[in-house]
């Protein structure tokens, strides 16, 4: 699975492009022999040295899908942690409601309030590239996923995300995950398309028509996920007419239809808000 589409990436930063990564499917990275050996069948010319395989014959050994029978790695093949940018350590300390232990999504032109704000501290190609790191980690990538509004200096909510910033980060995020999970993670992919498209208030027509890229496994599931989207809308429509109908109030509708409250409440605040925003745009329309 690819992204199609650019990340969230600061104002002025130099966001170079996300590598490509194995699909949200539950695979081994592609420089990693699959199960049976496909493509980089395992060598048996009697070089291997002990049960470790020694320092040649380490990567060779089949690593089978989901992990299960996959030789131990050998620890000189493990790669060190990678230090942290000083840059962002030192944005840490000066905006920590921005950069310290939970991050928010930045202000477009945070570059620039950054540079007015600490004249003299910090440089500006350095944090350029800092701020350009910082948008491409997996961390940031998953506060914009959550769908969060951009934050100011101050760490007040000052613009909302676009739909796209949130749909591309969230493949991201799970893209990445892929690739180090043995767990298939479409399902849960296709549920967190679905509440980011219930979210971005967006017909859904339009939201396929935005979302769609080059990846036709991303776009299956986002088609998917719009799919149940509108199974789900039209019974929650329909209780809801059924509510409004019944002349019972929430507790006995809700004990009719053998439903917990808190489900019937929200289905019917869903459908409610559907209802409404329909209403707005049926002029435009």
């Amino acid at each position: 699975m690819t992204v199609s589409a650019d990340h969230d990436t600061p104002d002025n930063t130099a966001a170079a492009p996300v590598a490509p990564a194995p699909a949200v499917a539950a695979t081994a990275p592609s420089a990693t022999p699959t199960e049976g050996g496909e493509g980089a069948p395992r060598r048996n010319d009697g070089r291997n040295r002990g049960r470790n395989g020694g320092g040649r014959s380490a990567g060779r050994n089949n690593v089978r899908e989901g992990g299960r029978g996959a030789p131990r790695a050998p620890r000189e093949a493990a790669a060190p942690a990678r230090p942290q940018n000083p840059v962002l350590a030192q944005l840490a300390t000066l905006c920590p409601v921005l950069f310290g232990e939970t991050l928010k999504p930045l202000k477009r032109g945070i570059y620039e309030d950054l540079l007015a704000a600490h004249p003299g501290v910090l440089e500006a190609e350095t944090l350029k590239a800092a701020l350009a790191q910082h948008a491409r980690s997996s961390r940031y990538l998953t506060v914009i996923a959550s769908g969060q509004q951009r934050h100011d200096l101050n760490g007040q909510p000052v613009e909302a995300l676009t739909p796209e910033q949130v749909h591309h980060a969230l493949i991201e995020v799970f893209r990445r995950r892929g690739a180090r999970s043995p767990e298939d993670l479409r399902p849960k992919l296709r549920q967190r398309i679905l509440k980011a498209f219930e979210a971005s208030g967006l017909p859904p027509d339009e939201y396929v028509q935005r979302m769609l890229g080059k990846d036709e496994e991303v776009n299956q599931l986002t088609r998917d996920a719009l799919a149940e989207a509108s199974a789900r809308a039209a019974r929650e429509d329909a209780l809801l007419r059924a509510f409004d109908a019944s002349g019972k109030n929430i507790n006995e509708f809700a004990d009719m239809y053998g439903l917990h409250i808190l489900d019937a409440n929200r289905s019917l605040e869903r459908a409610r808000a559907r209802a409404a925003a329909q209403a707005l745009r049926k002029p435009q329309d």
